[in-house]
């Protein structure tokens, strides 16, 4: 069995090296993007915010692994579920449990991936703020590209995969 190759991405290097040291990546007093993003100075069609809750978001992943790849996060940064007070723990798995219904709708995939990686070593990209990723799947959908190639090919844009499910996100929590 062949290892799977990386494909290089050098220009993540320095975003990566300041989310990992606590810096203010954004330039906007916040020490990683979902805090940044969480606050809402951007819009959300450029953020890719799904939805907005009192203790909670959905936002789609900037680097998916799959289309559809998206992050229920809290507002505020905790590296751990013992971080994060009831209130806002029972936020997250309801948005969780509606992000599942959300990528159903607008993908029929097969599986559907639910994780939290804490800390670093779990491969953690923001290790110090826990987020929740939700991710389709399908049966056989490691193709010719993974396989031999060592690269996912995602069929639609990130604004494409973000219209879809907004669209199906309020009736996907009825």
């Amino acid at each position: 069995m062949s290892e799977l190759g990386r494909l290089w991405a050098g220009w993540r290097a320095d975003y990566v090296a300041s989310v990992s040291a606590g810096e203010d990546t954004e330039g906007t007093g916040f020490s990683s993007p979902f805090e940044a993003i969480g606050r809402g100075d951007r819009p959300d069609t450029e953020t890719f915010v799904l939805w907005r809750g009192e203790h909670t978001y959905a936002v789609l992943n900037a680097y998916p692994y799959t289309t559809g790849h998206l992050l229920v996060v809290p507002y505020i940064p905790g590296a751990g579920p013992d971080d994060l007070d009831d209130a806002t723990w029972g936020e997250l798995w309801s948005a969780v449990r509606t992000a599942v219904r959300a990528l159903q709708a607008a993908y029929s995939p097969d599986g559907v991936n639910v994780g939290l990686n804490l800390g670093r070593a779990a491969g953690a990209g923001v290790p110090g703020h826990l987020h929740v990723h939700c991710l389709p799947r399908w049966a056989g959908d490691t193709n010719f590209m993974t396989t031999v190639g060592g690269v996912r090919v995602l069929p639609e844009t990130l604004a494409d995969t973000w219209a879809k499910l907004r669209g199906v996100w309020a009736p996907a929590a009825g």
